[in-house]
């Protein structure tokens, strides 16, 4: 699904250099230290940072010099992105075309109620629990529907309950609609039935790659600190 060829991008005097290829439907988890390049390898993934050689293809496509807009990517940032000034109905409601936000009501509903949230509709996100937040901003997710989600932290600010819900829900979701993920992580525990790949950036370099399965039943010694 994600085909990162001879990819080089640089940011200020920082350096990323690697080729990697993400299966469809994988679940692909980026680890590593502070300033390892996970970030800035999600941000030319996404269009925010034009590479400096190589190409980005999604599904066969060639996006490497496509705005953000025309990749076909979702995006989960950190704090979910939530309007303060709409309602969790209409921040939900974002994920559609702008021609059908009016009548989607109904698509608006469904997806809420896929990630637990039915009757939470005219609640403002203020209103909500930091859990509740991303739920809202995953069925946001839901309606785009683009085949490619790129996470960014998405359980930093959450317990390890909240965490392990939020980490099954995205699981089970991604697992019936086929979504390819790749997100970034400081921390791979309670995250078995989420990640399904592993890879280790080490100063702008791939280090390690591989199936979770086998990486976690035979792990380097590079990985170890993120297991």
């Amino acid at each position: 699904m994600i085909a990162l060829e001879g990819l080089e991008v640089t940011r200020g005097r920082f350096r990323l250099a690697l080729s990697l290829d993400v299966a469809k439907g994988a679940r692909l988890a980026l680890v590593g230290k502070s300033g390892a390049g996970k970030s800035t390898l999600l941000d030319a993934v996404a269009g925010f940072l034009k590479p400096q050689a190589g190409r980005i293809l999604i599904d066969g496509r060639d996006v490497t010099g496509l705005p953000v807009a025309q990749r076909g990517i979702s995006i989960l940032f950190q704090d979910g992105n939530l309007f303060p000034h709409l309602d969790v109905t209409g921040n939900v409601a974002l994920g559609l075309p702008a021609s059908r936000r009016r009548s989607g009501s109904a698509e608006v509903a469904d997806a809420l109620k896929s990630v637990g949230l039915d009757g939470y509709g005219d609640r403002r996100p203020g209103d909500l629990s930091g859990g509740q937040q991303a739920r809202v901003a995953l069925a946001r997710i839901l309606l785009q529907g683009n085949p490619v989600a790129l996470m960014d932290e998405p359980f930093a600010s959450l317990d390890p309950t909240l965490r392990a819900g939020m980490a099954g829900l995205i699981a089970d979701l991604a697992g019936r609609t086929g979504l390819t993920i790749v997100m970034v992580t400081h921390d791979l525990r309670g995250l078995d039935d989420l990640v399904t790949d592993i890879a280790l950036l080490e100063d702008g370099q791939l280090a390690v790659s591989g199936r979770a399965a086998d990486l976690r039943a035979d792990p380097p010694e590079a990985l170890k600190p993120w297991l």
